[in-house]
């Protein structure tokens, strides 16, 4: 064995032992591997750092930002609510309903583009429905790996595939040829989350909460919002919202008001309520059933009858100071008509160490007392600008929640994803898109910099070289001859899991794309020695290059790592398991088609 070949496979080595201990962040670890393999001269000092400037790089940035313009315009909740409203809020339904449309959509386009279109919305059906996103974010990132398989246009490593074969003068395959494999592994992957998803996917928090989730966690205000109607018998009709004392008795809060079409937020105290009108009100479950039941409302929508506030674009929480010597000082609520003037309801106010959530109307307020203030984000922008408060926490919405902007938003990553058919690169497609979105306003230029993982980037781009090591040190090659000669003489099945196996080490070592391109070719030499079909064993080696389950060097998996808050060690148990069940099922089903 030469040198540079055991210095690569030692490098291999501690790169596994570094992801699979968990013993420095993954970032870390890849940054490691790039010093390695330049320290030992293993690659030049240009191929080490050609991973930051790789297409899979920018691809990986360009589908976070389309991300996060989807999200900020309202495009990702309006889906969310869809698929939550189909499937429930139950997690065995909703992993599974999404699994299978991200699978389908995953046979079309690439994986990691389809993962980019649910990752937002997967982030909002946790919201909706509370369950956490590490509990979804997983399976959906499989089973869009898995609809890879179900055509030949699904995977980068099966239209690399289809390109070989003709270099080396086979046929290529038919848009179709891999369905009868793809279709079993995609229903494998849903079923088996469906089924033990509760037994080996982690528990974890968001590792990084919002600001609105911050202060949700902080000053623990009511966020259950429920939503009456006023029937045309209700003693309610005709009476205000003092007069019937919703706050005061009930402890609730008014925020909106939907007649006609026409929604009112936060409505002046004196508005009468109407038959007919429908009322979102803030407050516990309990006290919204004992006003409903003292004025005979009715659900607006029976068992879907509520929501949380962090679930709708258009309003939201804001902390707010008020500012020695400002004018409002001295003067209280009701005299401010705090309500009709800066559009947002005060929750909870704090002056000095004594906290009040009700009765509130009537305090004075003094310098520096702080208030959580609900509304739409475009009131609570008017009220950030009052030389008489301070607002203490970013808005999060606004414009960004416009029709428009939606539908702008929805064409840009739409057109992005058109243009990777048009023979552009996958990288200069969604980049485009980028561009296109901060042209048309869609997102600003300050939060494309803030929707990045960087820790995701630098992972990719740290173990890209190594492929390049394991090439241009002759690495693959000797591992390849051991492999030929291993497998000799045993019976074809056997042969075919160990070739499976292979490709499916092989792809977690270096890309999937990288590992396809050097094994297809050594598979085509190895089937005529070992008395097989070259394009059956080929094909095998392109869908086992894609069984990229047991680690987060994957993009699909890398990057669900940061919004799915996961650690190497969350991928191994139930990767694992996927890694067997996708040799045992490819391998099956290749052996009775082809051999």
């Amino acid at each position: 064995m030469e040198t540079e070949v055991l210095l690569t496979l030692l490098v291999v080595a501690g790169a596994a032992v570094l992801f699979i201990s968990g013993a420095v962040r993954v970032d870390v670890a890849a940054v490691f591997v790039t010093l390695a393999l330049a320290w030992l001269g293993l690659v030049t000092p240009a191929q080490a750092l050609s991973g930051f400037s790789s297409s899979a790089v920018i691809a990986m940035l360009s589908v976070m930002v389309l991300g996060r313009g989807l999200d900020r315009t309202g495009v990702t909740i309006r889906i969310a609510r869809a698929i939550v409203g189909f499937a429930g809020t139950g997690e065995r339904r909703l992993t599974a309903a999404v699994s299978l449309v991200a699978g389908g959509l995953s046979a079309f386009m690439q994986s990691v583009g389809a993962t980019a279109v649910f990752l937002p919305l997967l982030l909002r059906v946790s919201s909706l429905t509370g369950v956490t996103a590490s509990r979804l974010l997983l399976p959906v990132g499989y089973a869009a790996t898995l609809g890879g398989t179900v055509s030949m246009v699904g995977a980068g490593t099966l239209i690399i595939l289809n390109d070989l074969l003709p270099q080396a003068g086979y046929a290529p395959f038919g848009l179709f040829a891999v369905t009868p494999i793809g279709v079993p592994l995609l229903i494998a992957g849903i079923a088996f989350f469906y089924f033990f998803g509760d037994r080996v996917l982690p528990w974890r928090e968001k590792a990084r909460l919002s600001p609105q989730e911050e202060l949700i966690r902080t000053w623990q205000p009511p966020s259950h919002i429920s939503y009456l109607r006023v029937p045309a018998e209700s003693p309610l009709a005709g009476k205000t919202r003092e007069e019937v004392r919703m706050i005061s008795r009930y402890n609730l809060h008014l925020i909106s008001l939907a007649e006609q079409n026409e929604i009112v937020y936060t409505p002046w105290r004196h508005t009468r309520f109407a038959a007919g009108q429908e009322l979102g009100i803030l407050g516990k479950d309990d006290d919204v059933n004992r006003f409903k039941v003292d004025f005979g409302l009715k659900w607006v929508r029976p068992g879907k009858s509520s929501a949380n506030v962090r679930t709708d674009p258009n309003v939201g929480f804001a902390e707010v100071i008020v500012r020695p010597y400002a004018p409002v000082i001295g003067k209280t609520l009701r005299d401010l008509e705090f309500r009709v003037t800066y559009g947002a309801e005060v929750l909870i106010l704090l002056s000095g160490a004594e906290e009040q959530r009700m009765n509130l109307a009537d305090l004075p307020l003094q310098a520096g007392d702080a208030m959580l203030v609900l509304g739409r984000w475009e009131r609570l922008r008017a009220l950030a600008t009052s030389k008489s408060f301070v607002m203490m926490t970013p808005i999060e919405g606004g414009a960004g929640v416009r029709e428009r902007g939606a539908k702008t938003a929805a064409l840009c990553f739409v057109a992005a994803v058109l243009l990777t058919y048009t023979g552009l690169s996958i990288a200069t497609s969604l980049l485009s898109g980028v561009v296109a979105m901060v042209l048309l306003r869609v997102i600003p230029v300050g939060e494309v910099y803030r929707a990045i993982d960087w820790r995701t980037l630098v992972l990719i781009a740290g173990l890209l070289p190594l492929g390049i090591a394991m090439d241009s040190t002759g690495t693959a090659a000797f591992v390849t001859d051991a492999m030929t000669r291993l497998v000799t003489g045993y019976p074809t099945f056997l042969v075919l899991i160990a070739i499976g196996l292979f490709a499916t080490a092989f792809s977690l070592v270096i890309s999937n794309i990288a590992a396809t391109v050097l094994l297809v070719p050594l598979a085509l030499v190895m089937a005529g020695s070992l008395g097989l079909d070259p394009r059956g064993l080929a094909l095998l080696v392109g869908i086992c290059t894609s069984n990229s389950f047991l680690l987060p060097t994957h993009p699909v998996n890398a990057l669900l790592m940061g919004p799915g808050n996961y650690q190497p060690r969350d991928y191994i148990v139930p990767g694992s398991i996927m890694t067997v069940v996708f040799i045992l099922i490819a391998v099956g089903i290749v052996s009775l088609l082809y051999f």
